[in-house]
């Protein structure tokens, strides 16, 4: 199942006590933008007091990845639904793409957990950066030299 990564703004509908209701954007990972919308409302109704009835969807963009031929390492903390109860996780994945990294963690968790997609909200996903590699100082010819008393200092 490909995944999109949707930015998705919708608000409450304008009354006349609120002329210009606040603005909500949420970025959604989803099969396609019906299903985006769908979560949109799913999980603003959970954190505000906000129904698709008295909304509006604003706008639904596709965000695109930065370096997509690159190979990056992600970090996914996601909250799953078992048949035991709601749990936290963070999982580490490796793939080119942010969409690609979280469908390898959908398919990881309905193999692993027997989580569905439904059941599975992603919180956040970071791009890991990789640790400074250690390296020597350089130093000028005619002060470098062969033996040293001391081992060499190679970090920052």
């Amino acid at each position: 199942m490909p995944v999109l990564f949707a930015n998705v703004v919708g608000r409450k509908l304008p009354s006349a006590q609120e002329v210009a209701p606040k603005l909500f954007r949420m970025r959604i990972f989803a099969p396609n933008v019906v299903v985006a919308k769908s979560r949109f409302w799913y999980f603003l109704k959970k954190l505000r007091k906000v129904k698709k009835a008295a909304g509006e969807i604003v706008s639904v963009n596709l965000i695109a990845e930065k370096r997509p031929e690159q190979i990056k390492n992600f970090g996914i903390w996601i909250r799953y639904d078992s048949r035991s109860g709601t749990h936290n996780m963070y999982k580490e994945y490796r793939a080119m793409r942010r969409t690609e990294a979280v469908e390898t963690c959908y398919q990881d968790m309905a193999a692993r957990h027997r989580a569905r997609f439904r059941s599975v909200q992603i919180i956040r996903v970071a791009e890991l950066a990789f640790p400074l590699p250690h390296r020597l100082a350089n130093v000028e010819k005619k002060h470098r030299a062969l033996f040293v008393a001391k081992r060499p200092t190679t970090f920052y």
